[in-house]
């Protein structure tokens, strides 16, 4: 197996799939135009805000430069949703098959895995979608593309492979990366990060994965449907910590199926080389001692910003070890630099980055006073099944002081979800008490992040829960149970009162 590394950034193995994303996204001929004399907007990083932000300004007519260090795409494209997601799809085939004889279809020989095959598709697809990201294709946008690492010489100009480009406006962009936590041995042991797990060929026959978060939980839920012995290590209790307790028990429920053994409450956790390339593992979990030898280690947990090296003192823009800082529109200290994206936002989902990139776009070229506190974001965790969510949990309501009212619809109760055969999930919404505004909203199914779209374009719109009691619902669709908590709200204005009354009209109308 051969490596293939460009400015740090290592690609393996060394196909045909991943040969033709790095002529994409890192093309080896490519030669760095000459710098015009001033730019409109420099964007530093080409993950899913600089894209969006280069793009979008270029397209609006503005000179743009567009600088990459490592590859076209960022974390999404090349380590993050493209690749996780061809993966959670192949290990749900695994898992329909293997549950297939509850619908009647009997599989004889059992489930046979080839995990290299699953992850050569998921480098096929991963290729095929590289020329949306691609170097060419922003090139042809008009866009000048250079190829290096760009470092501010001052507030108005970037240092980039020799040359000096001199902007009127500039975005950070630049990410953020996997970093290691405090964890005793672990820096004197090889391990996986969502930087390099797709890289594997070979199925690890014992994998261990720290942190039960939403890269945790994917990871180790998919790697068990494999056939890969999982122990899923987090220090709190239970997983997805973040998430509303009914949905990530229900998750749960479903991870402990298909084989995962969570080490939750973990405490003195250490690491140490073992025989020829393993790793032995040592934890307590609800006082009781592990010691277990692993072949692969995947850390979960833990990121940083990408703010070194790029100059920002020299610039004037103020950052921490949490990123760049930035205002709600999205301004640094220095009025003229702007940032999107995981370096600056708490949000970090490619979705985030593509609006805020948006609203960058609007006020550092028109002059626009969009604000990154406007914007309702939602969000899903891929497992199965899955987890989505936007706006507030109920604790935090609680933690305001809002008074709410929460709907809940089982899915046991929607008829297509029995008819699936998927009834462990519920849509959940919670309303302004005494209205129908909607505060937030949590759904579990497995296709959750499709569903929560609905309810997030009604926030957004501000349309309350009878607005969408209101709309028509196709039957039977797992989506009607949004619907079904609309009726649930219009059911609550029937007050004693005004049963009361309508039962005398009924007998006066008789």
């Amino acid at each position: 197996m051969s490596d293939n590394r460009k400015g740090n950034t290592m690609i393996s193995p060394w196909d045909a799939y991943n040969q033709e994303l790095v002529f994409h996204v890192r093309p080896p001929d490519w030669k760095n135009p000459k710098p015009a004399s001033r730019y409109n907007l420099v964007v530093i990083g080409a993950g899913t805000a600089g894209l969006v932000c280069a793009a979008g300004a270029a397209g609006l007519g503005a000179k743009v430069a567009l600088v990459e260090r490592h590859l076209m795409g960022g974390d999404c494209l090349n380590a993050g949703c493209v690749p996780s997601k061809a993966l959670i799809r192949a290990a749900r085939a695994a898992a329909a098959v293997r549950d297939a004889g509850a619908f009647g279809v009997h599989v004889p020989e059992g489930v046979s895995i080839d995990f290299g095959q699953a992850m050569e598709r998921m480098r096929r697809l991963r290729a095929s979608i590289a020329p949306h990201d691609s170097v060419r294709r922003f090139a042809e946008l008009g866009i000048d593309v250079f190829i290096g690492e760009g470092r501010f010489v001052d507030a108005d100009t970037l240092a980039v492979a020799g040359e000096r480009l001199a902007f009127r406006k500039a975005v950070i962009a630049t990410g953020a990366r996997a970093s290691a936590p405090p964890i005793e041995g672990l820096d004197q042991i090889s391990y996986l990060t969502n930087e390099t797990v797709f890289s594997l060929t070979e199925l690890p026959r014992r994998l261990a994965v720290i942190g039960a978060g939403p890269i945790g939980c994917e990871m180790a839920q998919a790697f068990a449907r494999f056939g890969a012995e999982v122990f899923l290590v987090e220090t709190l209790h239970g997983i997805l910590p973040r998430e509303d307790t009914d949905a990530s028990g229900i998750v749960l429920e479903s991870m402990l199926k298909d084989g995962v053994k969570l080490l939750c409450c973990g405490k003195e956790l250490k690491l140490a080389k073992a025989d020829g390339d393993k790793i032995r593992l040592t934890v307590k979990s609800h006082g009781k001692g592990y010691d277990e030898v692993v072949d692969q280690l995947l850390v979960a947990v833990g990121r940083a910003p990408n703010v070194e090296n790029l100059g920002l003192d020299a610039a004037g823009v103020a950052f921490t070890q949490k990123g760049v800082q930035v205002n709600d529109r999205l301004q640094t200290s220095q009025p003229n630099i702007f940032a999107a994206g995981d370096i600056c936002s708490p949000y970090q989902f490619t979705h985030a980055a593509d609006f805020m990139a948006r609203i960058v776009i609007r006020n550092a070229l028109f002059f626009g006073r969009a604000k990154a506190g406007a914007l309702t974001i939602p969000w899903c965790t891929y497992t199965e099944p899955e987890i989505a969510h936007v706006g507030l949990y109920e604790k935090q309501t609680r933690e305001q002081g809002i008074p709410v009212e929460t709907f809940t619809r089982e899915f046991r109760e929607v008829d297509r979800a029995i008819l699936e055969g998927r009834t462990n999930g519920f849509a959940r919404v919670h309303v302004r008490k005494g209205t129908d505004k909607i505060i937030g909203a949590t759904i579990v199914a497995s296709n959750a992040g499709d569903l929560i779209s609905e309810i997030t374009l009604a926030m957004t719109h501000k349309l309350g829960l009878k607005r969408i009691a209101d709309a028509i619902h196709p039957y039977p669709t797992q989506a009607e149970s949004i619907r079904q908590l609309g009726d649930a709200y219009n059911r609550t204005r029937l007050t004693p009162f005004a049963k009361s009354l309508f039962s005398k009209l009924m007998v006066w109308r008789r």
